[in-house]
Parts: structure tokens; C-alpha cells; sequence
């Protein structure tokens, strides 16, 4: 039985996923994606206009599964800072796990695509925008609580927390260890109070 068109195309971009979280982008030819999702190649076209708009869907529907985790994490049981740093071991149990599918690709294909596709950098900006949203919601939810004491600016916060987890996430794939994770861990509980 023939997939419908929408269920091709959800295809495509999750064996995409899968093969740009191990290689990245530019690495992944569009033969091998069509390969290994079994579509023939003079049909990816039919799904996506260009190998960059493809790579915007791929993108688009990345934060809006991984904001849909994190709306689930920033409204879990207890506090503003427990919420938080919920959300923080969680970055660390995935990004530090061998399960492809909980990869971050904002750490994967950021700088990548970035230099060379104005499009898929917007998304990006807009998906990790979005992101530091949602942390400075649960600041402010932890402020009002009392769990959260900082005298940082909530924004100010957010953007440095977000950055900081970032770069651990990158020293974790540099030193193939979950030491980053647990700096960053021990900071984020230093910079909350």
C-alpha cells in the first residue's frame, strides 16, 4: 500500500534524522536518505523543492517534538527550580545517552547550516528562541515560588543557562564524557540561587 503524500514525506525526514545526527547535514547525500527510506530518487522532489528545504522540515519538526518535551518537563511536579533543573538532567541523560533519536540537532547542525543556509539558520534562531522562552517562563515560575533567588535579569539567566548547557553538550562529544554535564549541573544550581 501506497504511504500518502504527508506520510512520505514524515518518512523521509525521519530517516533523515536519524542519518544526520550520526554524520550531519552536509555529509548525508540526498541518495543515501532515499535509500534507506526506500523512496525512489527522482521522487524527493515531489516531497521537497531543494535539499534546503528539506533541511528547514527536518529542523521545523525537531523543535516542535523537543518543545513538546520540554513544555512536559517545564510543567512536571514540584518547583520552579525543581522543574528546571528536571529539565537540565534530562538534557544531560539524553545528549549523554547512545540513543540517536534524543540527539540535539541545534548541537549537531548548528554551525553547519548555519554558514551556508540563511532559511534553515532562521529556524534555528526561532527554535532555540523558543527554547530560551520557555526557561525564562520557569524562572519566573521559581521566582514566584521563592525556589529560584538570582538577581540576574530572567532573560539574562536563561540565555546563559541555555548557552552553558550548549557548550556542554559540545565538550561532552569532545571528551566522549558526561564530565561536562555535571559542571554544567553544579553551575546551573549555583546560578539559581
Amino acid at each position: 500500500m501506497k504511504k500518502p503524500i504527508q506520510g512520505m514525506r514524515q518518512h523521509i525526514i525521519d530517516v533523515a534524522k536519524s542519518l544526520m545526527t550520526f554524520k550531519g547535514y552536509t555529509a548525508v547525500g540526498l541518495t543515501e536518505v532515499l535509500t534507506t527510506a526506500g523512496v525512489p530518487k527522482g521522487s524527493f522532489y515531489h516531497y521537497f523543492k531543494s535539499k534546503e528545504e528539506f533541511g528547514q522540515a527536518l529542523l521545523e519538526e525537531y523543535f516542535a517534538e523537543y518543545l513538546g518535551r520540554v513544555d512536559g518537563l517545564m510543567n512536571a511536579q514540584g518547583n520552579g527550580a525543581e522543574r528546571l533543573v528536571g529539565y537540565f538532567r534530562y538534557w544531560a541523560e539524553t545528549q549523554g545517552a547512545d540513543v540517536p533519536e534524543e540527539k540535539c540537532l541545534v548541537v549537531k547542525l548548528g554551525a553547519e547550516v548555519c554558514d551556508f543556509s540563511e532559511d534553515m539558520r532562521n529556524v534555528l534562531l526561532v527554535g532555540t528562541d523558543q527554547i530560551i522562552q520557555r526557561i525564562s517562563g520557569c524562572i519566573e515560575n521559581g521566582r514566584a515560588d521563592g525556589s529560584i533567588t538570582s538577581t540576574m535579569l530572567t532573560d539574562e539567566l536563561a540565555q546563559s543557562l541555555y548557552q552553558l548547557w550548549l557548550g556542554a553538550s559540545l565538550l561532552a562529544k569532545v571528551n566522549k564524557s558526561t564530565k561536562p554535564f555535571e559542571t554544567a549541573l553544579n553551575m546551573t544550581n549555583r546560578m539559581i540561587v
